[in-house]
Formats: C-alpha cells, sequence, structure tokens
C-alpha cells in the first residue's frame, strides 16, 4: 500500500542510546489574535503538568514569564534570520545574546531550532542551513552554553525520496542527501543534538482516506502492514514514519555511533473539530475531536512508556504535540487553526493528560480470573479505552487477565479523578504509588 507521508506533525526525532521513556512537550504557537497572556499561559501549562514547550521564536514575553519554573524552552531562529546567520558570525552571536544568554538561567532553554522545514518552506536557503546550524552553536560555545543548549533543525518529511510505505526504502532526495544531509549527521553527532523531524500522519491520511485505514493512524488496533524489506510488520503510521527516517539516516552511513537510535519530534498532532467551544458540534465534528484525543493520548503514552519502534525498538523518542492553542491567524485552511488542545481562553478542547506522577490502579490477582474478567467488563464499558489491549494494540501483550484488567482498571481511574472509589471494581482493583508495567506495557 503506497502511503503519501506528508510531513506537518513535528516529532522530534533525537538519536540516544539506550531505552528511557521519552519526553513530552507542546508546541506553543502565538499566530492567534485572541490569546491568553504569557504569565496566564505559564499557570495553565503548571495546571496541566506540562514541562517542555517550543516556542517558533523567542517571544521575549514568553521568556520572561516562563523564568524560575522549571519549565523546558525550546527557542527557534525563524527562516528569515537564517540567511543573516549562516553568513555573519557576529549576527549569530547577537542572536544568541540576546535571546538565550538574556534569560539564562533562570528561563530553562534547552534548545534551539535554527530554521523550520527549510527544504520544504525555503528551499532557496538549502544550503545556508547547516552554516546558520554552526554559528549558532558556536556562539554557544563561546558563552559556555553547548552542552545545555542543543542546536537542531525541523525537517519536513518531504525530504526523503517520494515518503512512502513501506520503511524500508526511506531515503533522503538526491538534491540534500550527501550534500546536506550527511554533513548536518555528522554536525548533530559531534555536538551531541539529533536530527528532527515533523511528523504528520494526520496529512497523510486526509489525502488519502480510501487507501489508509483511519485505525492505523490513530494507533487504533488493526491488521498491520507489512514491510517485505525487513520482515516487520506496523501497526501504526507514526512508527512507519519515524523508522522511514532512521533507514535513510542508515544508507548515508557516516561516523554516527547511534545513528537512526534516538527520534524527537518536535510537531505531531490532529486537528480537532473546528466549531467554538460553546456550540452544538455536529456528528462529523465531534468524531474529528475524538480523533484528535485518541491520536495524542496514544501517541503520548507511546512516549512515555519508552517504547521504540518496530526497526529500532530501542530507540528513545521524545515528541512535542501540535499545538498548545487553536490559532485563528494561522494560514491556511480550517486544519492548520484547530490543532490546539486548548480554546484560547485556556478552555480544554479534550483531555490530555501530561502528569503521568502520583499513583495508578492495578488488578488484584487473588481474586481469580472470573472476577476479573466482569470487573474488566465493567470499565471498558463504562468509560474506559480499550483498544490498547485488544489483539494487535500496543498492549495486548502480554496477554494475561491480569495484565488486561490492570490497563483497563487504570484507564478507569486516571479518567476518573484517581478517587479510591474508582479503584475499587468490588475490591478486583488497588492503588499503587510506584508506575506498573506488565511486558513493555507501561501504565
Amino acid at each position: 500500500m503506497a502511503l503519501l507521508l506528508v510531513g506537518a506533525v513535528l516529532s522530534l526525532i533525537t538519536f540516544f542510546s539506550g531505552s528511557e521513556a521519552g519526553e513530552v512537550g507542546v508546541c506553543y504557537g502565538m499566530m492567534g489574535s485572541n490569546l491568553m497572556q504569557p504569565p496566564a499561559v505559564v499557570q495553565l501549562l503548571k495546571k496541566n503538568g506540562i514541562a517542555k514547550v517550543r516556542l517558533f521564536d523567542a517571544d521575549a514575553g514568553a521568556l520572561r514569564a516562563l523564568a524560575n519554573t522549571g519549565i523546558k524552552v525550546g527557542v527557534s531562529l525563524p527562516n528569515r534570520n537564517l540567511l543573516a546567520a549562516s553568513r555573519d558570525m557576529w549576527y549569530a552571536q547577537q542572536w544568541v545574546q540576546s535571546n538565550v544568554m538574556a534569560y539564562h538561567p533562570g528561563t530553562v532553554i534547552d534548545s534551539v531550532a535554527v530554521g523550520n522545514e527549510v527544504f520544504h518552506q525555503a528551499p532557496e536557503l538549502t544550503y545556508q542551513l547547516l552554516p546558520a546550524m554552526r554559528n549558532i552553536h558556536a556562539a554557544l560555545a563561546s558563552a559556555g552554553l553547548a552542552d545545555a543548549v542543543k542546536v537542531f533543525t525541523p525537517i519536513a518529511l518531504d525530504a526523503l525520496k517520494v515518503p512512502s510505505f513501506p520503511p524500508s526504502v526511506g531515503e533522503f532526495r538526491d538534491d540534500i542527501a550527501w550534500s546536506v544531509m550527511r554533513p548536518m549527521i555528522d554536525f548533530l553527532d559531534q555536538t551531541g543534538s539529533h536530527i528532527s523531524f515533523n511528523i504528520y500522519p494526520y496529512f497523510a491520511y486526509k489525502y488519502n482516506r480510501e487507501q489508509i485505514d483511519l485505525d492505523f493512524v490513530l494507533f487504533r488496533p488493526n491488521k498491520g502492514q507489512y514491510d517485505p524489506g525487513t520482515g516487520l510488520t506496523y501497526y501504526n503510521m507514526y512508527d512507519a514514519m519515524l523508522d522511514a527516517v532512521f533507514h535513510a539516516v542508515e544508507k548515508l552511513g557516516g561516523s554516527r555511533e547511534n545513528g537512526g537510535s534516538t527520534a524527537w519530534t518536535p510537531e505531531s498532532g490532529f486537528p480537532a473539530g473546528k466549531v467554538g467551544k460553546d456550540l452544538l458540534q455536529s456528528s462529523v465534528e465531534a468524531e474529528s475531536t475524538s480523533n484528535a484525543q485518541t491520536y495524542n493520548v496514544n501517541l503520548i503514552n507511546k512516549v512515555l512508556e519508552g517504547t521504540g519502534t518496530p526497526y529500532k525498538p530501542n530507540a528513545d523518542i521524545s515528541v512535542y504535540i501540535f499545538s498548545l492553542f487553536n490559532e485563528n491567524q494561522k494560514p491556511g485552511d480550517d486544519d492548520e487553526r484547530n490543532f490546539g488542545l486548548f480554546y484560547p481562553d485556556g478552555t480544554p478542547v479534550y483531555k490530555v493528560d501530561f502528569d503521568r506522577s502520583g499513583s495508578w490502579c492495578v488488578a488484584n490477582p487473588a481474586v481469580g480470573d472470573q472476577r476479573l474478567q466482569d470487573a474488566l467488563d465493567y470499565a471498558c464499558s463504562h468509560g474506559a479505552d480499550c483498544s490498547a489491549i485488544q489483539r494487535g494494540g500496543r498492549c495486548f501483550d502480554p496477554d494475561t487477565k491480569v495484565a488486561h484488567a490492570s490497563y483497563a482498571f487504570n484507564d478507569y481511574y486516571q479518567r476518573h479523578g484517581r478517587s479510591d472509589q474508582s479503584c475499587d471494581f468490588g475490591g478486583c482493583g488497588s492503588v499503587v504509588h510506584q508506575r506498573p508495567r506488565f511486558g513493555n506495557c507501561v501504565l
């Protein structure tokens, strides 16, 4: 099945060694006429357990408001500044002084994105990108911040040759492969940074609805897609897109010891219905909102559980969800203006849980399989999302009553305020304060 993989979701693909739970952040865009002011946004971030944000510039108001919060911040040097940064080391030093050092260390700036989807949005700057990255890194190094602040660039997925399934055919376009991408990968390796691709399965689905299974896009149980080049089966499009990048990196060879072992997705998301929060949604818009919630919740779960991809099972993956707000001044169609997790006043478009600290609900094996099955059925029919424990789901294995019941109990418990009563299930459940793991499934 040929899949047109159009990049849109910012998925920071960073190559690390080892396999640990990644980080989840949110893209904080400001292209709206009615958005909350930065101090109020910071309170919204804290309230919702969002500990990492990415700015599309280096907005002074936001950086001041984020000071002394402990929230990690990524700033960006926009495409319009790329040419100057590539040609003039003094300009790069002044940019770092004004946009990083001026706020350090009170504001925890941990990365600088140099440009955004340059090969796609500003192809005339293709050969200025790497010099600009080198100059910004050198400016950070001269300020003693090269270890604390990493330089990267978000890349659109169309940097691959007609991105398609299967992932094993992933390969960079001829015009950038050896002239730009190979030296860039070496630079990222030498500086301890990461290659980063925006990954948006939604757009692949939007333009190919007849060919692509929505369940494959949303991480829901499905029959899977087989890659004959590796013998691997894929159960979600995000993994397939990410592995296409890993294959492309490997085909360039090079000195990168961990090439393709860590991934950062600077953007990834799914648009919700476009109606206002106080209006009655049509069934189509309601379904769109539900799909957006399903995609983002499942992507966040994947990252926080520390699961890699079929081709790179030990890859460490981190992601920024696009985006924090619906932004009414973004160019493009309604989709572009409705990726937000929140309306401009801070009201949630739908519920997404970033705060995984505290407590979980697990099954008590002593009550026996029949009572666990009855309680599992209750949880799944009263609000718990049990798709992950269906065959083909990310937590189907291990296929045991205790593991499946624990997943269902915990999903119900998290959705019902984490009260002791919501974990009772007639004595079948119990609250624990250490995150449970069943095989590769982390609750």
